[in-house]
């Protein structure tokens, strides 16, 4: 299964919107598969005598329903992109259609099996009525959850880029990157334009469709404009250390990831010190996964006057990569001992999500 679905030929990969049936995560899989055991061990409960008697039967239908209810996802993930075009009525027929006849194919295999260890012939008609039957409403309740999935992924997305707008572009930035230009124009314009025009592209993705997606280059690429123009305002207390793996370069992220972490390094790392300090910024491409890190040093005593944070843009970065990654994100943020002991601590924020298909290959 591919974990990140291509965009369509001749357009871009960040217009695409997200299939109903993209159950090819992790995530998707376990929860159906989850809830479908869930739902006969429920159902073998009624009719059973005891516990013990209720988990033999349940592990009894396991060895057909475990089959078909990976069955079903494998399909619709095989068929996603042509649903995606599908109208509304295809889609629900398909996933009724398919489960009542993976159910159908359940019960088909246990009755075999009964066949084989008791001798009982296989009886074909009305056994097979409530299975289909069943399968198809579970099938149908599938999509009405990966439609109403869908459909929530939108708004919660905006709301996260909204909410984060305040903690990212914040006036007395652009306040003091506007004065900087000022300042530059007389004695340096070729540098006071170009602050501008990072300053204009920092603000056209703040400003980008909730929707969109980017590339982990792109958001290095964006990252470097802010700390170009940081780097005007702290000059020699600013240190910033790159370490890049080109073969990460093509993940696939949520639109400005990386751009608030590295504000948030600089805000709590660097600005509150009058001996200023350092931000680094490591990609790594390994076992199949994008392992981004920014790390930044911490203030020590004697550090200037500043107003704590509330978390507000690691929330939002870490709940807009979920939308997206759903269990395959990992993401860690916290203070680390250093790795030579006597030496200052420092604040550490780790991501972890998988590489596209061909880049993991």
């Amino acid at each position: 299964m591919d974990f990140n679905e291509p965009a369509a030929s001749g357009a871009s990969p960040t217009s695409q919107p997200p299939s109903v049936f993209d159950v090819c995560h992790v995530g998707v899989v376990l929860r159906v598969v989850l809830t479908v055991q869930l739902v006969m061990a429920l159902a073998l409960a009624f009719p059973a005598p005891d516990a013990a008697e209720a988990f033999n039967r349940w592990s009894q239908t396991t060895v057909a329903t475990l089959p078909a209810s990976l069955l079903w996802l494998v399909l619709a993930c095989a068929a996603r992109r042509p649903l995606r075009r599908a109208r509304e009525s295809v889609q629900w027929l398909f996933a009724t259609g398919l489960g009542a006849g993976v159910a159908v194919l359940a019960q088909w295999e246990l009755a075999w099996l009964a066949q084989v260890l008791t001798d009982q012939p296989v009886q074909w008609g009305w056994p097979q009525v409530p299975a289909g039957l069943t399968g198809g409403l579970m099938g149908a309740a599938c999509l009405a959850w990966l439609k109403h999935r869908a459909r929530s992924v939108l708004p919660a997305h905006a709301a996260a880029r909204l909410a984060e707008l305040q903690a990212r572009i914040r006036p007395h930035f652009l306040f003091n990157t506007l004065n900087t230009a000022i300042a530059l124009v007389q004695v340096d314009p070729p540098r006071a334009e170009r602050v501008l025009e990072d300053l204009a592209e920092l603000f056209r993705q703040a400003l980008a469709a909730p929707q969109g997606r980017s590339t982990l280059a792109d958001e290095i690429a964006l990252s470097r404009r802010y700390l170009d123009i940081e780097q005007l305002r702290f000059g020699e207390r600013l240190r910033v250390h790159w370490q890049l793996d080109p073969a990460a370069d093509a993940t696939v992220l949520p639109p400005l990831i990386l751009q608030p972490l590295v504000e948030n390094a600089v805000r709590h790392g660097v600005e509150p010190s009058a001996e200023g300090g350092w931000v680094s910024v490591q990609t790594q491409a390994q076992a199949g996964h994008l392992v981004l890190t920014v790390r930044n040093s911490v203030p020590q005593q004697g550090a200037l006057p500043f107003a704590p944070g509330h978390g507000m843009a690691l929330r939002n970065v870490r709940q807009r990569l979920r939308l997206m990654h759903d269990v395959q994100l990992g993401f860690a943020a916290g203070l680390k001992p250093a790795a030579i002991p006597g030496e200052p601590a420092l604040y550490e924020v780790r991501v972890r999500v998988p590489l596209p298909e061909k880049a993991s290959a």
